[in-house]
Order: structure tokens, then sequence, then C-alpha cells
């Protein structure tokens, strides 16, 4: 353990020198010297790599055209759009673009929302640019996940890129799982080649910082006393440094929400304005299956009769979840509520149980439970199968959300593309972005307080059946913001931007070592 620290540790903190200090200019050119070695040696990769996508896009093409001749010979003519009609400003031709474009995620496997980015992303790059090759950097084979994070976080993600580079060299490189260092130093070491981010959350953020306070909120909250608290604040305060000057190298940066966007402003701006990199950090919100739950879920007045007095809760059982505040405000709320009332609403939680840290938490969660007497109005599910997950979308009133300063809130989404009486925390991507008024009526309720939170499930529960189904109605035509299409515009412009980082001579895509 301890030689892997040193290994990975003490070379990463010279590098990490150069994000905060302008250091010599040999060691900088050194640093493009090493660049342009990586780019000579993964040369004959990068040509065999491109030989086999080249053939691979012509056999397929000889696929497509047996099968257009087929379906004309039966009297059936084909009809295709080609992805080019998001070129703008009639750039058509720019859809040849032969280059690679290299997505740095370490972990592509994980399945999440991140994940979901991902692919997205991809797809949506090469309907716009079909000549060009994506190619996800990814550790899954060979790196634990929580090994990296536990040693060296950040620093981790640069030895990553380093491994990555040594394989081959992008005329593009995109990082679409938050890893600002490992952009930072590919532009040390191939200055031509443009870097875009597109960040889920910041790595460390101002109320991080403020949470260590007493009274601070989150799983950190009032932990900043004492030597402890102070060494942490200490460095939490010179990574936010680190982090910012990483964050300025990056020449696209595109963010998942309101408020990741302004924490990413908050700790970027200086450094991007002294680096001149003078285009915004733009929201590009995540896409989300919109367009799979208004298919599966009816919104209408025969609906409305199938719904449960149910308030459903999907989240991971972690703790920044913070089931425990829910808990707490559903008992509140059916002290209040009435005898009817109270028998028959029900709070369900459904998440994931990753390992057994997960488990005690959701035995701690039944304890809480049966300690405020709720137990027999509560549900607990975990692992659920998508199919489960859909049917209780149907059948719910509430959609509740209880985690502060969510960065963004997919699941937020899905209540809202259900139909769902959204009731969130008053804070983060939910606040700003997910539960706001739709042409000037609401879509939901915010709250903070277990007591918000009782009084929002009442009001949520006792609105008139016509205000109900407008509601209902509202929060889905709102949801149409995140949907994968909207998605796949905003990241071709972004992309599009990008691509005009490239330098001329490197705009076909091919490098002339």
């Amino acid at each position: 353990m301890i030689s892997l620290l040193i290994i990975l540790v003490l070379p990463l903190a010279l590098l990490l020198s150069l994000f905060i200090f302008p250091g010599p200019p040999l060691l900088r050119y050194l640093l493009r010297l090493w660049g342009s070695s990586l780019r000579r040696q993964s040369q004959a990769r990068r040509s065999q790599l491109l030989a086999r996508t080249h053939a691979a896009e012509e056999e397929l093409a000889r696929d497509k055209q047996t099968q257009q001749s087929r379906a004309q010979e039966d009297g059936w003519e084909t009809v295709e759009s080609h992805a080019a009609r998001s070129a703008r400003n009639g750039a058509a031709a720019e859809t040849e673009w032969e280059g690679v474009v290299g997505f740095f995620h370490p972990f592509c496997n994980a399945g999440g929302g991140g994940e979901r980015v991902l692919w997205a992303a991809i797809r949506a790059t090469q309907h716009r640019w079909p000549k060009a090759v994506c190619v996800v950097y990814t550790g899954d084979q060979d790196v634990d996940k929580g090994e990296i994070l536990q040693l060296v976080e950040s620093l981790g993600s640069v030895y990553l890129a380093y491994e990555a580079f040594s394989l081959l060299v992008p005329d593009v490189f995109v990082d679409t799982m938050g890893y600002a260092f490992s952009l930072a130093f590919s532009k040390l070491l191939f200055p031509d080649v443009p870097t875009g981010a597109y960040v889920h959350y910041p790595t460390i953020s101002t109320d991080m910082l403020g949470s260590l306070e007493s009274g601070g909120q989150g799983v950190n909250a009032g932990s900043g006393k004492g030597l402890k608290g102070f060494v942490k604040r200490e460095y939490w305060l010179f990574f936010a440094r680190c982090y910012g000057w990483a964050g300025g190298n990056i020449d696209v940066v595109m963010t998942n929400s309101s408020w990741t966007q302004q924490h990413i402003l908050d700790l970027w701006s200086r450094k991007r304005t002294h680096k001149s990199k003078s285009y915004p950090v733009t929201v590009v919100f995540p896409p989300v299956a919109v367009e799979e739950l208004e298919r599966e879920i009816e919104i209408s007045p025969a609906s409305e009769k199938k719904r449960e007095r149910a308030l459903l809760y999907i989240a991971q059982f972690r703790p920044e979840k913070n089931h425990a505040l829910i808990l707490r405000a559903f008992a509140e709320y059916l002290s209040t509520a009435g005898e009817k009332a109270s028998k028959a609403t029900k709070l369900v939680l459904i998440g994931s149980v990753r390992h057994s840290g997960d488990a005690t938490r959701v035995y701690d969660l039944r304890l809480l439970a049966r300690e405020l007497k709720i137990e027999g109005s509560i549900e607990f599910i975990t692992n659920a199968s998508w199919p489960l997950v859909l049917d209780w979308l149907r059948r719910s009133w509430v959609g509740v959300n209880g985690m502060w300063n969510e960065h963004f809130g997919i699941g937020v989404v899905e209540y809202q593309a259900a139909g769902l009486i959204s009731v969130v925390h008053n804070s983060g991507g939910p606040k700003q972005d997910i539960v706001v008024d739709f042409k000037g009526k609401s879509t939901g309720f915010h709250a903070t307080t277990a007591t918000e939170y009782a009084e929002a499930f009442g009001k949520a529960l006792s609105l008139p059946a016509d205000e109900t189904l407008s509601m209902r109605r509202r929060a889905r035509a709102s949801a149409e913001r995140f949907t994968e299409e909207a998605f796949e515009e905003s990241w071709i412009a972004q992309m599009e931007h990008l691509m005009g980082v490239l330098a001329p001579s490197n705009s076909s895509g091919k490098k002339d070592d």
C-alpha cells in the first residue's frame, strides 16, 4: 500500500505543482516532448484503429445498399434522415471529420446517471460526425474504483490519463466523469488537443467548506472543530485552489445543472479568465427516460382512480439521501392528518443496496420506523427491477426527495415525467432546475425541515382533484426539457465549439508525426 502511494502521489504531486505555479519553461518544454513521444508511440495503434473502423463502415454501407435495393424491388422506398441535419450554418462538410474523440470515463460499467450521459454523448457525437472514432478510456478491467478514490482521488485520474495516452492520443479529449486534473494533464502534454468537461458535481465546493461549521448540513456537518477539523479545512482550501487551476485549463465546460454551474464558476472563473477561456460554462441537462415514462404511464381522469395515497422515495440507501429526515417528516404528517387519512397513506422507499454498509443503513431505518411507531405504514423495497419501479411510479401520488444540495436529481425528473406531485429538498438541482414553475404555475413543493416536509405532504395529498390532475400535467410538460433529444441538441452545440478549438492543421483529425 505504501509503495503504491509513493509510485502514484510523488510524481503526480510534481505535476500538480505545475497547475498551481507557472513552472520553469524548460520543464514545460520537456513535458511537451514527452507528449510528442507518447503520440509517436501510439501512432501505429491509431492507424490500425482507423483502418478497422473504415473497414467496418464500408461493410455497413454495403449492407445498407443491399437492404435498400431489396426494399426498392419490393416497391418500398427507404428514406433515412442523416445526423448532418445538426450541422449549423451550412457546415455539412464538417461531418467528414475523421479524427479520434477520446472520452475519459474510468468506470463506465457503473450503470448510473453518469454512464447514461456517456453513452448518450457518444451517440450524439457519432450522429454529428459519422466518420469520427469515439474511444472510451476506462479502467474497469484493471482498476479498483474504491482503492483509487481512497488513495489519491483526483490525482489518481492523472495516472489513469497517462495510461490512456500511452495507448492512444486523441484529437479531442473529453472527460465525462469529473476528473478535471486529467484534462489539465492533457494540456501539459498536448497543448493542441482541445479539452472538454461534463461536470456532474464539483469535486469540492463552497457549500462543502461551509458545511464544516456548526449548524452546517450534509455528511460533514460540523466536522470543522478541533485540530482534525482545522487540518481538514486547510486541506480542502488547498485542494479547492488546485481544482480551480485545473479547471482553468479546460476549453469547453458543461455542467449538469444550474447548481453545479454556479459552483464551478465560483471555483474556476478566475483561472479561466486568466487563461483566456472566454467560452461560458454552460448547463447541459443529462438525458432522462422521459419519453419512456410518457409512453408507459397515463395521466388522465381515469388513471387518477388507480393511484394510491403513496409517497414514493426512490434513492440509493446512502447517508446523503437523508431517508431518516423523510421518515420523521412522515411520522409528523401522520400525527396531524387524522385517523382516516393516516390509515390510507403509506411511504414507499425504493433503493439499491450496494454492500453491507447500505444493508445496515436499511436495518437502522427499519428500527427508526419502529421507534416512530410508523412501521405499519412504510414499505422498504431494495434492488427493485425497472418494471417494479415503473409500477410504483404509476401507482403513487407523491414523489419525494430528501437530499441536501442534490447536484441534479434524475429521480425527481422521473417523478415529474410520471405525473407525481413532487415534494423535494429546497436546495440544489431539484429546487433550481426541476421543480420550478411552468407557465407561471407550480409543479410541486419544496421543504427543508421535517415540519416543512410534513406540511408539504399534506398539501400534495389534499389538492382538489382538478388541480391535482393539472399539476401532474404541468410537471410532465416541464420534464420535456430533460429528454434524450434535448440533451443531444445541447451536446452537439457544445462539441461544435470544442471542434472549433482544433488547430487548422489538425481539423482533419490527421497528425503529421
